[in-house]
């Protein structure tokens, strides 16, 4: 694999923000994109208004209940005996057979919360599935491994790379939000329901020392305690091979409940297991990050990554150049392109400033209503995929006059023939939480790919529009793929992640790029 593997649009990142988007994310996807993450803040404001009214009604119920209690204490506190006066007698007899009951047994209570109630099962079917938090905390994960980020940091709503001794703060917020324990909880519950020890341990860990910190201290938001956090994180360092901190932490749960007995049988097996082997005492587990996924360019793609977008030296090489490009286009004659070579094989080519603002903005409003979960050739077949986080639209060019003009800008650039069949519409992506896409080829590299079934070949180039756009070449002339256009999207560390594509078919290229059959071409 040549230099440029992971140069071709590693970072490409189009930095739109615009206002509030319109429809609902499929529920399992809302993860995926983050215009659905902001999507989700709408049935958050509704349920905010619900609890709201639900919370007046309670405070005026409360108001009521303590205007009846300092009543009664009250006649208690009285020196004088209570039942000596007729009158008091006659209450005290029907306070304890009437109001007490009247107070006990109120609809009020049942009413506000009964309102609240129906109000969250109206808009319940607009929320967040469970795969939305399962996929939320994989992406959390996927930040912690590609930017080596430090859990304890980041539970505090701190972004710090940490290597060694070194420490470097890659994201400053400028409003710390920390996670509770509940919150770190449930991501390292997330790896140790995969069975990956090696993320579910510094997460649970922390849940435990925030649960240890506030212990007593009851939060009606919350899943999980103390005892779960000890007994999932004891039994993580058991399947970690760490049995002397699975016996502590399990020591430590039955203080908590001492008498659950699944928890005495696993204090009695670890110390067993530490008697036949006292090694194990002051043995510490390496738990080795899981071989997932099961890339070879994994550690250039994540060194990659921790640049945050540094480009290479490349400016003493006299072959790379800037210039204004118009290609001999009639079209371009009177605003040329800003044009910089960056790599030769691959030919790689950056465009300054292909897009504006504004047009970007237009963009991203065409394609909002119609994103859907990104997908990848698998096979014959087209699925959404862990290693693809995304949602993505097709937007045809007569959808509006924009897309009209890009197209004849990417062709008057490229000199190729961009409508369809001989190519695809243009491709809008919007990046979830941590969204990415890992290594990948843009052109076929089995016979099999759905991309044959437009019957106008592979895709021989790329132009990728990020308010700037990439073009690289994806096949050599003889027909066969560039290896060397191996690339990626890095995860996102912070904000929105928009990016187009268009990608260019061989058929109707014939006499724009010839072929050849020399493979160096």
């Amino acid at each position: 694999m040549g230099p440029a593997a992971g140069l071709v649009a590693l970072l490409a990142v189009l930095a739109l923000r615009a206002g509030d988007p319109s429809g609902a994310a499929a529920r399992g996807d809302t993860f995926s994109a983050l215009t659905s993450v902001a999507r989700a803040l709408a049935p958050e404001r509704r349920l905010l208004g619900l609890l709201r009214r639900y919370l007046r009604g309670e405070e005026a119920r409360l108001r009521d209940l303590t205007r009846f209690y300092d009543k009664v204490l009250s006649l208690h506190e009285d020196s004088a005996t209570p039942v000596s006066n007729p009158l008091l007698a006659f209450t005290l007899i029907k306070r304890l057979q009437s109001d007490w009951r009247n107070v006990v047994h109120s609809l009020e209570a049942s009413e506000n919360i009964r309102a609240l109630k129906d109000g969250y099962e109206k808009v319940e079917q607009d929320l967040p599935a469970f795969e939305d938090v399962e996929g939320a905390a994989r992406a959390l994960m996927r930040l912690q491994d590609v930017y080596m980020l430090n859990v304890k940091g980041l539970a505090r709503g701190v972004f710090q790379r940490v290597a060694g001794s070194a420490v470097t703060d890659l994201y400053s917020p400028r409003r710390l939000f920390s996670l509770t324990a509940d919150d770190c909880f449930q991501v390292g519950k997330v790896a140790y329901d995969m069975g990956d020890y090696y993320h579910a341990i510094p997460w649970l860990e922390e849940a435990v020392s925030l649960f240890r910190g506030s212990y007593g201290e009851w939060k009606t938001e919350d899943e999980a305690s103390l005892e779960d956090a000890l007994d999932h994180l004891a039994f993580a360092y058991f399947q970690a091979g760490n049995v002397s901190c699975a016996l502590s932490l399990s020591r430590e749960f039955l203080l908590y409940s001492p008498d659950n007995k699944r928890m005495a049988r696993n204090v009695l097996k670890y110390e067993k297991l530490l008697a036949e082997s006292p090694n194990q005492v002051v043995a510490e587990a390496v738990i080795q990050r899981p071989n997932v996924p099961h890339l070879q360019t994994r550690d250039t793609y994540e060194g990659l990554c921790q640049t945050l977008g540094s480009q290479p030296i490349h400016y003493q090489i006299p072959s790379l150049y800037c210039s204004y490009e118009t290609n001999s286009s009639p079209y371009l004659l009177l605003q040329p392109i800003r044009k910089e070579v960056i790599h030769l094989e691959p030919y790689v080519v950056l465009y300054h400033d292909f897009v504006s603002d504004m047009e970007a903005q237009k963009i991203r409003g065409l394609a909002e209503p119609w994103l859907q979960r990104s997908v990848v050739a698998s096979g014959e077949k087209q699925l959404p995929v862990e290693y693809r986080i995304s949602k993505s639209a097709w937007l045809k060019d007569t959808v509006d006059p924009l897309l009209v003009n890009l197209d004849h800008r990417i062709g008057a650039l490229t000199g190729l023939d961009v409508q369809p069949p001989y190519a695809e519409y243009l491709q809008v992506v919007n990046y979830g939480i941590g969204g990415h896409y890992e290594p990948h080829f843009d052109h076929a590299t089995s016979p099999t790919s759905p991309l044959y079934r437009m019957k106008s070949g592979n895709r021989v180039a790329t132009f990728m529009i990020y308010n700037a756009a990439l073009f690289w070449w994806n096949l050599h002339r003889s027909g066969e793929g560039d290896g060397d256009t191996l690339h990626a999207g890095c995860p996102v560390l912070v904000g929105d992640k928009w990016v187009a594509n268009k990608w260019i078919h061989e058929y109707g290229q014939e006499f724009r790029r010839p072929c050849s059959s020399s493979p160096k071409d």
